[in-house]
């Protein structure tokens, strides 16, 4: 009773491994017949389909090959963000200061523009009265 059940376990865990390398390794690197067709020898012969996908249809190297996640980083963790980040700081304080610089030129030429339309009393004229 024993035995069956750890034999019914074994076949279980070799069927699940198998399928998962297979479904986990890039299609471009199976060998013998593809990806789709290595599925369905996997689950028409469970372990028979595992045990030649370990034996023929697995790529060489020992590790199955990792797809990259493509999951979202956090601002502080993506340089383009940062990047984008320090341009617009910039950019604000290019701003403020063009802006500053702007107002006190037109302040200037208003107080320009006041002192020669302004009164010849208000002018000293170097006469003594």
């Amino acid at each position: 009773m024993l035995f069956r059940v750890v034999l019914a376990v074994a076949v279980l865990v070799i069927f699940v491994y198998g399928l998962v390398d297979v479904i986990r390794t890039d299609g471009r690197l199976t060998r013998g017949i593809s990806k789709p067709a290595w599925i369905v020898v996997m689950i028409v012969l469970p372990v028979l389909g595992a045990i030649l996908w370990l034996l023929i249809g697995r790529p060489r190297d020992s590790a199955p090959v990792r797809q990259p996640r493509s999951h979202p980083t956090a601002p502080d963790d993506d340089p383009d963000f940062l990047r984008n980040l320090e341009m617009r700081r910039r950019n604000q304080t290019e701003a403020a200061r063009l802006k500053k610089l702007k107002d006190d030129l037109a302040a200037k030429a208003k107080a320009d523009g006041d002192a020669s339309t302004g009164d010849a009393d208000t002018h000293d004229t170097g006469d003594i009265k």
